[in-house]
């Protein structure tokens, strides 16, 4: 017998099996590696596109995923470009870039098949953002809603919605601005938690939501992390686990789990760290692959 499946029900998107990690500093590089179902690191890849650092990635196309932005120290020039990554991890050369030029940005799905890039720094600081079509075509700019701001951390929630939050420009931030399921960013969300910035986040539990670890307001490296429940509201602090650092990235993998990988906390580092369908973050795993920084991540498959 068939099962019985009621009408108007939603299969959810399948592509947060696997993860990758990919592009950063130093180098800068464009070196990749990829996250197993179990949330094993592989090796580095070597790497494909333009060299960068201070990227952003998120998933699209309910399986695949996409860098862009960045800063290229080599030719000492910002960047739009963007690499997509099919989903089987294998990392496409350069798109030609659209939008305005930034790096320190951040990314996230929406919409359960389409992506967001959003906020950063050129000179100025953004509030820009960009849509991904769930076929990775990148849109143009969209007018800045709330606080113009650089490497805010940015994760999905609630199934088929966004947030990004936290951040740095005059001073540090804790705000948070939610992402509808049609790309729509909400103004400023009063924030909660330790004010920061060059922190990883991402999904968990197939509906919530963590941010974790960054650079906070009195200069120093944290691993502080806050939950994001399924209706977007951010939870007060949660006692770091693992290496304080920045500058790391993190993704969903294994379907409902997420890992925080690599960043600096004065030198740097490839150690990971494993959150749970629950939001409990693990102690330290040895590193795998070049320590680095300033990288981006998402989830594919």
């Amino acid at each position: 017998m068939f099962p019985i499946i009621p009408a108007n029900s939603v299969t959810a998107a399948s592509g947060n099996d696997e993860g990758i990690f990919g592009y950063g500093y130093p180098g800068p590089t464009a070196k990749t590696n990829l996250v197993s179902n179990a949330g094993v690191v592989s090796s580095d890849v070597a790497g494909v596109g333009t060299t960068r650092r201070d990227l952003a990635a998120c998933e699209y196309g309910g399986d695949k995923g996409i860098f862009g932005y960045g800063y290229d120290d080599i030719g000492d020039t910002y960047t739009s470009v963007t690499n997509l990554v099919s989903n089987t991890g294998v990392v496409a050369s350069d798109t030609a870039g659209v939008g305005q030029l930034r790096h320190i940005l951040g990314a996230c799905s929406y919409g359960e098949d389409k992506g967001i890039f959003g906020y950063g720094n050129m000179g100025a600081y953004y509030s820009i953002t960009n849509l991904v079509s769930n076929a990775g075509v990148v849109s143009a700019d969209v007018t800045g809603v709330g606080t113009a701001r650089s490497a805010p951390g940015a994760c999905e929630y609630g199934g088929d919605k966004g947030i990004f939050g936290y951040g740095a420009a005059a001073s540090y931030y804790s705000m948070t601005n939610l992402v509808s399921n049609a790309g729509v960013v909400a103004s400023d969300t009063t924030g909660v938690g330790t004010a920061r910035y060059r922190m990883g986040a991402c999904s968990y539990g197939g509906d919530k939501g963590i941010f974790g670890y960054g650079y906070d307001d009195s200069n120093s490296y944290t691993s502080v992390t806050n939950l994001v429940s399924n209706a977007g509201v951010v939870a007060s602090d949660v006692a770091g686990v693992g290496t304080a650092r920045r500058d790391l990235a993190a993704t969903q993998y294994g379907g409902d789990k997420g890992i925080f990988g690599f960043g600096n906390g004065g030198s740097n580092t490839a150690v990971t760290n494993l959150v749970s369908n629950a939001g409990v973050v693990a102690s330290d795993t040895a590193g795998v692959g070049t320590a680095g920084n300033a990288l981006a991540a998402c989830s594919f498959n």
